[in-house]
């Protein structure tokens, strides 16, 4: 298991019944089973082609009983779990699989590869209190992190962009990719075809990020 898998795995805490949305090989749940992080596993996708893959992977926990597999789109055909992952798609998607749910679990662990402001703002426009939300660092990438508990919150505008516990804890691999993202717009406001607008968001970015690592 890599150390992104690793990382994600480390943010889940013991529950009893545990869903992998997206589940991918399935490596994750095998980890949850064998180190009893859950008592019954729920795997998912929306490609039975790709599904395969963890099923073979989980073959004995399947015959055993203690995981069950669906195609299917988001959490449309699961039982309701504790807690559910979501990890690998884009902040955008994973808010419209959020938001179709006719049932969501107490606990999410979402690891969006882009637009995690967007999903930020799902989960506090549906109740839910944003435990932990950080950047960590691997294989020379960096990703975002989210643990979401049913509750109540509002986040600063920074917190909204940049994540609660990297504004407020200012973690090394944060630190690290927000002086990346700062060198990455100084370029882009180098460009002389940049519009007004485009100028405008960069600079305001810039000057956010500025703030929040000082």
């Amino acid at each position: 298991m890599d150390k992104r898998l690793l990382e994600i795995f480390s943010a889940i805490s013991p529950c009893k019944s545990f869903a992998d949305i997206g589940c991918d090989h399935g490596y994750i749940t095998e980890k949850m089973l064998k180190e009893n992080k859950c008592d019954f596993a729920v795997i998912s996708d929306v490609s039975k082609k790709c599904l395969n893959k963890a099923e073979n992977l989980l073959r004995d926990y399947i015959e055993s009983k203690r995981v069950q597999a669906f195609v299917s789109d988001g959490f449309d055909k699961l039982p309701l779990v504790d807690t559910a992952l979501i990890a690998g798609m884009g902040g955008e998607e994973i808010s419209k699989i959020i938001l179709k749910a006719k049932n969501l679990p107490g606990t999410l662990v979402l690891q969006p590869m882009k637009n995690a402001e967007i999903l930020r703002k799902t989960l506090i426009e549906n109740n839910y209190f944003i435990e932990k939300d950080y950047i960590f660092k691997a294989s020379s990438k960096f990703y975002v992190l989210i643990v979401a508990k049913k509750g109540a919150m509002k986040l600063t505008e920074e917190e909204l962009l940049f994540g609660k516990t990297n504004v407020m804890g200012k973690g090394k691999d944060f630190l690290e990719w927000a002086n990346v993202e700062i060198s990455k717009i100084e370029k882009y406001l180098d460009n002389k075809d940049l519009s007004t607008e485009s100028k405008f968001r960069l600079e305001s970015k810039k000057e956010r990020l500025i703030k929040c690592i000082k």
